[in-house]
């Protein structure tokens, strides 16, 4: 049985690249009939951020991610959260000193920032490794303040297989004794990791490249306690692309990097999902539209690239648009009518006609409020807006066609779109003139603007036939 696990800090907001490890994990666990485990881990006190395991829960639920067990579940091997798992730690990290593969060491903080401050090697020098048994006694029957450290192999080297990047090794000189447990009692997020992954029976381990070198101090554990190592996917780096065309890690510079911003910059949580999905895997055929459940389906780990996935903000927004072409009518009113709201409040509206006019047209739904703008307040406009060479209007034929128009709309009982539209048909035709001659005025009369979502049939139907006729008399008053 496949296990994989997303284990989140609680530290902040959910960023992009922790939002994808997230979905990879589902999708590795669920293309293989698997279990998917959310698992907190909250051993690092002082970056814990209030409110942010609520936000690991909301975003998971947003995008779809349904786990199977965690800490509001409950599951088999539980509990899911590290720091009520705390007492599962130490006795594995004394039974590591027992065996000779961990250290006590009792270097304080001052000397630990001394040799760090020396320039020498970029971790621990190793000076407790070695003291008598008779000094390390002494210094804990005094009750000296200490750590366990890992006593990680001196020569030679540690190979593991990814199944995206194949065999990396690194030299075990290159490795710290990295601490396993810290004063406080609170294991390291390695030794937690480590630990946790194999009594929760985790099959597939699922991260960043930024991990791949730092996975030999998992193997050297793993080796230390005899256990199973499990099968490591490493996810490629997420870069932006910058100003100049060049590309760089993904960062704010480049955009909203987190889940909660892209959802605030307009775009839908499946689209960030769908677009996300594809940052690092490729499908076997051209597709690139999917929902969650085809993800399932099709996703493989194969697919993975070693290669870095560059984040491109247009491609997101096209995303966003396609998705919202594919919506029915009524998910499409749903999302719009906030929007909607900000528009008009709660007055009744023909919002068919505007959902008609907006679906093939927007891109997010957030553009609505300002698309719709000039429904609320008729802008400030210039009369030369009224001369169209294309419509062949200018300031001599627009009052005329105002008029008219005023007069044959003033008689509309039903105001529909389609009344509107059948009377100024007709009335282009009684004036021997062509429909864009008497639409354009109307519509400029009607919108103060030249660029408007819809014609000018549909601007009349939602204004209603009082503010219509009210600002066609105003159109006509400015080039009467």
């Amino acid at each position: 049985m496949v296990r994989t696990r997303f284990a989140p800090s609680p530290t902040g907001f959910m960023h992009v690249g922790n939002l994808r490890t997230a979905l990879y994990e589902y999708l590795v666990a669920k293309s293989q009939q698997g279990t998917f485990v959310l698992r907190i881990e909250d051993t690092d006190q002082e970056r814990f951020v209030e409110g942010a395991t609520e936000v690991i829960y909301n975003t998971l639920k947003q995008v779809g991610l349904q786990h199977d067990e965690g800490p509001d579940l409950g599951g088999e091997f539980g509990p899911y959260v590290q720091s009520e798992r705390k007492d599962l730690y130490k006795p594995f990290a004394e039974q590591l000193v027992r065996e000779g593969k961990a250290y006590y060491c009792f270097c304080t903080k001052e000397r630990l920032e001394s040799i760090h401050a020396d320039g020498s090697f970029g971790g621990y020098d190793r000076h407790c490794r070695d003291l008598p048994a008779e000094e390390v006694q002494r210094l804990l029957d005094a009750g000296t303040p200490y750590v366990i450290r890992q006593r990680v192999p001196l020569e030679g080297a540690t190979s593991f297989e990814d199944t995206v990047y194949g065999t990396i090794t690194i030299e075990n000189k290159e490795i710290e004794d990295q601490v396993l447990l810290k004063s406080d009692g609170y294991p390291t997020y390695n030794f937690a990791n480590v630990i946790d992954d194999h009594l929760m029976h985790i099959t597939h381990v699922v991260r960043g490249s930024e991990y791949l070198t730092s996975t030999p101090k998992y193997n050297l554990l793993y080796e230390a306690f005899g256990w199973e190592k499990p099968v490591y996917v490493h996810l490629p780096l997420i870069m932006g692309k910058n100003a100049d065309g060049t590309v760089s890690k993904l960062s704010k510079r480049h955009g909203s990097t987190s889940f909660q911003g892209l959802i605030d910059d307009g775009y839908l949580s499946p689209v960030i999902t769908n677009y996300i999905a594809l940052l690092g895997w490729a499908p076997k055929d051209n597709q690139e539209i999917f929902s969650l459940k085809e993800l399932e389906q099709a996703f493989s780990i194969d697919g993975i690239s070693k290669s870095p996935a560059v984040f491109d903000y247009d491609k997101l927004l096209w995303f966003n648009g396609e998705y919202i072409r594919k919506m029915t009518a009524e998910e499409f009113r749903e999302n719009a009518m906030p929007y909607y709201k900000e528009v008009f409040g709660d007055a009744e509206k023909p919002y068919a006609v505007l959902d008609t006019i907006l679906q093939p047209r927007i891109l997010k739904f957030s553009e609505i409020p300002q698309l719709l703008g000039f429904f609320k307040e008729l802008p400030e406009y210039a009369a030369d807006l009224f001369v169209n060479k294309k419509s062949k209007t200018n300031l001599e034929n627009s009052p005329v066609m105002l008029k008219a128009a005023i007069e044959a709309l003033s008689a509309v009982e039903t105001w529909t779109v389609d009344s509107i539209h059948d009377v100024l048909i007709e009335l282009a035709q009684t004036l021997s003139v062509k429909n864009g001659t008497l639409l354009w005025p109307v519509r400029i009369a009607a919108a103060g603007q030249t660029v408007t979502p819809g014609g000018a049939m549909e601007i009349l139907a939602v204004l209603g036939k009082e503010e219509a006729l009210r600002r066609l008399n105003i159109g006509l008053e400015k080039i009467g």
